[in-house]
């Protein structure tokens, strides 16, 4: 464990090789085959952390998790890319097309960056575009007035485009 208690006397050397050996398996993971995959759907989304603001603001964690047909959850990718471009998705797709994934999964489910949706509809045309509800209520919430009741939030699962 790294944090609170148990992370007392660690150095930042020992910390050091820690982080060089996380990259070291994280650059492993990011080649592993994936000839055979098969995803019926996948969620894609772009996190943003201010971990690495310093060095460029506009970097965000591209990630996809997938479900296969046996309904079994699996982190597809994790990787670094420019804000949530097309050219920055396009790279992530043609990626996991080079690694093995050749059929598209059925169904893709993401926020409104366009840049996913343009990516994926250029590597894996024939999968269908669903916007993450998660993403549109909250879009839809953030443009409500201070001083709106609190009870719009739980109002939302009732509107019609919910």
């Amino acid at each position: 464990m790294l944090l609170g208690e148990q992370a007392r006397g660690l150095s930042p050397a020992a910390l050091g090789r820690l982080k060089a050996e996380w990259a070291q398996e994280h650059t492993e993971w990011q080649r592993r085959s994936l000839c055979g995959k098969r995803y019926a759907y996948w969620w894609a989304d772009g996190i943003y952390t201010n971990l690495r603001a310093e060095d460029d603001p506009r970097i965000c964690l591209l990630v996809i998790i997938g479900v296969t047909a046996e309904g079994k959850k699996e982190i597809v990718t994790v990787t670094d890319g420019l804000r949530e471009s097309k050219a920055s998705w396009l790279e992530v797709l043609r990626d996991l097309r080079d690694r093995g994934v050749q059929e598209a999964p059925l169904l893709a489910i993401g926020d409104g960056a366009l840049g996913f949706w343009s990516a994926l509809s250029e590597i894996y045309p024939q999968t269908r575009h669903q916007r993450c509800w998660v993403h549109k209520t909250a879009n839809v919430l953030n443009e409500f007035p201070a001083c709106a009741p609190r009870s719009c939030p739980r109002l939302a699962p009732e509107c019609p485009w919910h």
